[in-house]
């Protein structure tokens, strides 16, 4: 059984809404990133956040739900009130679930807190609200906003926690749990990532430059996408396959040989009924950092012929861990979509052009990539800590 996602609803550095989103990632020639000092001592680094600060949350939404990060999700679930209110009302809200992947949730709001314990050294308890950082909350407050009463969880897997939750949507709708899902993910900037990050030493000083020889690492970026996933086809595209794998190689560095990424691309392939050259573009996780392009270009000469057009949009974006799979699965579906890119577009890949002679030859594409497939089928490749695999495949009914 297919199941089929709406047209979704996406903040980040691109856009403040979804058509503005996908204007900029044909157009942008510059990439939106702002270099930043507040967040790591000492240092500039590069971060994506949306243009405007998200509005504050609706009246007599309860005091623990007020996070940046829930005001954030905010901003995007409040473009798709319409389709939410409309499973509702057309299958109850018993019968509509919400599944949102994120890492940060809202943990920042709680930074004043520790600050104030390093500086004074004791514990201010009227500075810290636990449930501002759990997991659920952005699951929570969507679900008691719109009155939705199915089953309600977030997914944390670091990198693919958003592309996840688009997963787990269509198990609930394939296993008769739901009629209707509100799936994606959210995350804002937060020293306790950045930081983490930085000590990894994988925070590049630049813009990232994903598969160049010079190539430093990755700029965090934070973001929301949503989606309405049901089963009826005329509510958007459907999903075609996914494929999902752990191979737990390492804490943070993915299996240099790529082979959960190489078995979570075959295992999306055959779910889609779709052969390697049927995928007409392919969304790269892409992060810019030495050992995940190393791994990522492998898994793409492994599985397809070295022409099939590719692109990562994390340079235009910054990372945004774990609302990145559900926000360049929103980009896929745009880039697929003829409404928002009639004229066949592939996005270019905004790098400086140096290809690293070490790695296996990918397709970047560049101002003149066309879609050259029909119908349009496309892939996108999400890949995160602990060696945790997500690939989505959506295309053309």
């Amino acid at each position: 059984m297919r199941s089929y996602l709406s047209p979704p609803a996406t903040v980040s550095a691109l856009g403040l809404t979804f058509a503005d989103t996908m204007q900029a990632l044909f157009d942008t020639t510059v990439s939106p990133l702002m270099p930043e000092t507040q967040w790591v001592p000492g240092k500039t680094i590069y971060t994506g956040r949306p243009a405007v600060a998200p509005p504050p949350l609706p009246a007599g939404t309860p005091a623990h739900f007020n996070t940046h990060n829930n005001r954030l999700l905010w901003q995007a679930a409040s473009q798709l009130q319409e389709p939410i209110e409309r499973a509702r009302a057309q299958y109850g809200g018993h019968r509509v679930g919400v599944i949102i992947g994120t890492t940060t949730t809202g943990v920042d709001d709680n930074y004043p807190a520790f600050q104030a314990f390093a500086r004074d050294g004791h514990w201010d308890k009227d500075l810290y609200r636990h449930e501002r950082q759990l997991l659920s909350a952005p699951a929570d407050f969507l679900a008691h906003h719109f009155g939705l009463s199915g089953p309600v969880y977030s997914i944390s897997t670091a990198c693919t926690s958003g592309a996840r939750a688009i997963i787990t949507a269509h198990r609930l709708l394939t296993s008769g749990l739901c009629d209707a899902v509100v799936c994606g993910g959210v995350d804002s900037l937060a020293h306790l990532t950045i930081n983490g990050f930085d000590a990894l030493q994988a925070l590049s000083a630049g813009i990232a430059n994903p598969f160049s020889i010079n190539r430093e690492g990755i700029n965090i970026g934070e973001a929301a996408a949503l989606f309405v996933m049901t089963r009826q086809a005329d509510d958007g595209l459907p999903l075609l396959g996914y494929g999902n794998s752990a191979d737990a190689w390492h804490m943070s560095s993915p299996d240099p040989k790529a082979t959960g990424a190489i078995l979570a691309i075959r295992q999306a392939l055959a779910q889609a009924g779709c052969e390697a050259q049927d995928i007409g573009w392919v969304n790269l996780h892409g992060t810019a950092t030495e050992l995940n392009d190393s791994m990522e270009s492998l898994a793409m000469a492994t599985c397809f012929a070295q022409d099939v057009p590719c692109t990562s949009t994390k340079p235009l974006t910054g990372h945004t861990l774990g609302a990145a799979g559900a926000l360049e699965a929103a980009l896929l579906w745009g880039v697929i979509h003829p409404e928002y890119n009639r004229a066949g577009q592939l996005p270019a890949q905004h790098w400086d052009g140096q290809a690293d002679p070490a790695l296996p030859a990918i397709a970047l594409t560049d101002s003149r990539s066309r879609w050259q497939k029909q119908p349009r089928i496309g892939m996108s490749l999400s890949f995160a800590f602990g060696g945790n695999n997500a690939v989505l495949i959506l295309g053309e009914a």
